[in-house]
């Protein structure tokens, strides 16, 4: 049976980790690891593949970074050309980034097998690229595999076939539990020169927060009162730092005292940093799961999100990108009190187990 795998970003690289563990006792299966690109930078893609110990990709488009139009028409053209030349059963996508729509969108006017991990999820604001990655992908693919109830849901209102959803939870938590023991060793807060509790982590890297001046300023305002209180750190997206020297917003950054920038981190040291904060201050989906498990409060810097379940059963906390709905969500947060958490359903660390053994039994 032959798959092609497909990443293209951070995110990518920590959900296919996982399920290249777990497929790889299948001998059955020939992978061929396609990264198209998309995040290029070795701190944003290289140290990636070497701490979660994937294979290196068998092939690399070296698309790059750029408009959303041209990148994703970049990356179709050039996997048509291995798809093409390989022939697969079937390809896997992940996510909800260009990647996935462009490989997903060649498979299905090549008529290819289509496999969408972590379908249904929905932010339900078309404004947010990602929500059209997602509603397009989830629309063409021939499996929809899902990570929370959420999904279930939202691909039952859009009156998706149930014979092609399978729930399988989520493999961000089997990365995070399978390298836990490494991130418990890592020596990331001395080498800041951080006391564990005593910061706050900030990451900001979504379009709508960081390519548009109103929401940056906005978000520039609150973090200035909270760092008056409690340190915080902020690990600077390529995408995020390029905002602020355009918007001419870099000196306004540095001019504040008690936030530091540093360059983003790799896997290991990225988890610790989390993992020991006061409290994350995030518009990523990805950390709003990890936050979940790790039992540490957060703060979405979004007006929505596709992962429901870090509120209902997590520590997430949703306060859109406004001053004072910013700082009053940072108050109540404060008040949090680390409390026994029941996982979410399958966010058990065996989901790429479940998917390995769908593959099998699908091909």
């Amino acid at each position: 049976m032959r798959f092609i795998f497909v990443v293209g970003t951070r995110p990518n690289f920590i959900k296919i980790a996982s399920i290249m563990r777990a497929c790889k006792e299948c001998q059955e299966m020939e992978i061929l690891l396609i990264h198209t690109g998309q995040h290029y930078t070795n701190k944003m893609n290289k140290i990636f593949f070497k701490e979660l110990d994937i294979p290196f990709p068998d092939i690399n488009l070296g698309i790059g970074s750029g408009n959303h139009s041209y990148q994703t028409a970049d990356i179709m053209k050039g996997f048509y050309d291995v798809v093409k030349n390989y022939s697969p059963d079937a390809v896997l996508t992940v996510g909800d980034v260009n990647s996935t729509l462009a490989c997903s969108l060649v498979c299905a006017k090549e008529n290819y097998k289509l496999i969408h991990y972590e379908s249904g999820l929905r932010s339900f604001d078309r404004k947010m690229p990602e929500e059209i990655n997602r509603v397009v992908t989830d629309s063409i693919s021939d499996y929809l595999l899902v990570t929370e109830p959420s999904g279930l849901i939202n691909l039952g209102k859009e009156g998706v076939d149930q014979s092609k959803i399978y729930f399988v939870g989520n493999v961000m938590i089997d990365t995070l539990d399978f390298f836990l023991p490494k991130v418990l060793k890592s020596k990331v807060l001395s080498d800041l020169n951080l006391s564990s509790k005593r910061y706050c982590t900030l990451t900001l890297h979504r379009p709508g927060n960081v390519d548009e001046n109103e929401s940056l300023n906005n978000i520039i305002d609150a973090l200035e009162e909270i760092q008056k209180e409690i340190k915080i750190v902020f690990p600077i997206h390529p995408r995020t730092e390029k905002s602020l020297k355009n918007n001419n917003l870099m000196k306004r950054i540095k001019e504040l005292g008690n936030l530091f920038l540093i360059k983003p981190l790799g896997y290991i040291d990225f988890i610790k940093l989390i993992s020991e904060s006061k409290m994350v201050l995030t518009d990523s989906g990805g950390i709003q799961s990890e936050t979940t498990i790790l039992n540490v409060p957060c703060l979405t810097l979004r007006d929505n999100t596709e992962r429901p379940i870090t509120i209902a059963n997590g520590t997430n906390l949703l306060v859109g990108t406004y001053k004072d709905s910013i700082l009053k969500g940072y108050k109540k947060q404060l008040g949090f009190k680390k409390r026994s958490l029941t996982r979410p359903t399958f966010w058990d660390g065996h989901s790429s187990e479940r998917i390995s053994k769908l593959l099998m039994g699908l091909f």
